[in-house]
């Protein structure tokens, strides 16, 4: 029976778990003790089928982020990466109180989301975001995504690049398309990863001497000055003497065929057609890092100088690009003494 006083179809299980029951289903588990305003919004949400929107709501929460500097700091890459997660959040909980999202909520949404293992991962990092702007605003005491483990890619989906060979480099190299070319020797010559080549303006780059190129990472923020190999100056050179005038120093290198700005995903595009036209499609733009690292330590560089051209945060990033490059090394020296 339901006691007097209490809401129809609310019926209390033991003390403490407090349910909409209705067509001998229990629907909802009320959050809020009865009586109070938060117990009656969940309620009239569980009655009538319908979501009033908080004041406090996810979705005003992310206009607040996408208002804010820490989102304006953020690279276009990165923010356009996001954006998709910031959608989603809207069309789920964009009408929920923000302090009514738990960590067993997020894992939730993440586990949804495990057939798609990247955006899964940005769905944390987006509600952290979030979270450090509102918590400034009183709206949150704590951040709800603060200690999330990540999910990891199952092995059978890993696809591990895998690095040009020279047979692919002097293919490229003799006939590829001459943007197609520049956006290559970028991509070897300073070791950086792809969302950055597409950054460099002819501001970055000196040409005095053997050149040099400077930029800031997009991941990890770190300023870089890069000596330019032969061939990339000789790609950005030749690219710049292609210009029908002097670049201002804020136009990018790397542009579409109206000049302007050219993004991640047209490069990649670009690069992919190529690959696929001269038969190289197995070799992908992130290799292109691991190649320049490869060069590097078949100089002879260690770890140390390696680091300080590609940015790398850790020794063992290094040593996964440049282990197979020692490696090779070392073979063709041992196969020189066995001789």
């Amino acid at each position: 029976m339901r006691k007097a006083g209490r809401k129809p179809y609310v019926r209390e299980v033991k003390p403490g778990f407090v349910y909409f029951y209705r067509g001998g289903k229990y629907l909802h588990r009320f959050t809020a003790p009865e009586g109070t305003a938060e117990f009656d919004r969940q309620y009239w949400e569980v009655r009538t089928g319908k979501t009033m929107e908080a004041k406090r709501s996810w979705a005003a929460a992310i206009q607040i982020l996408r208002e804010s500097d820490r989102w304006a700091s953020r690279s276009a890459r990165y923010r356009q990466d996001l954006e998709p997660v910031l959608t989603y959040l809207i069309e789920k909980i964009g009408k929920r109180d923000v302090s009514r999202l738990t960590q067993a909520d997020i894992y939730e949404a993440m586990d949804k989301n495990k057939h798609r293992v990247r955006f899964a991962n940005y769905i944390p990092v987006a509600i952290s975001m979030i979270a450090k702007e509102v918590i400034r605003r009183r709206w949150l005491a704590d951040n709800p995504a603060k200690g999330i483990e990540r999910l990891a890619v199952p092995k059978h989906r890993q696809q591990p690049h895998i690095p040009w060979p020279d047979t692919a480099v002097a293919k490229w190299r003799k006939e590829a398309g001459a943007l197609e070319l520049l956006i290559f020797e970028i991509g070897v010559g300073s070791v950086q990863r792809p969302g950055d080549w597409v950054g460099f303006t002819w501001g970055d780059y000196d040409p005095a001497g053997t050149g040099t190129l400077r930029l800031r990472q997009n991941k990890g923020d770190k300023p870089l000055v890069l000596p330019c190999t032969e061939a990339l100056k000789a790609a950005l050179d030749a690219a710049k003497a292609a210009l029908p005038f002097a670049p201002l120093p804020s136009r990018h290198i790397i542009t579409k065929q109206d000049g302007s700005k050219m993004d991640y995903r047209r490069m990649a595009e670009v690069m992919l057609t190529e690959r696929r036209r001269l038969g190289l499609e197995a070799y992908d733009l992130h290799a292109l890092r691991y190649r320049g690292v490869m060069e590097l330590a078949w100089a002879g560089c260690d770890d140390d100088e390696i680091m300080s051209y590609s940015g790398h945060s850790t020794k063992a990033m290094v040593r996964k690009y440049a282990g197979e490059a020692r490696q090779i090394m070392r073979a063709k020296q041992a196969r020189a003494k066995r001789s």
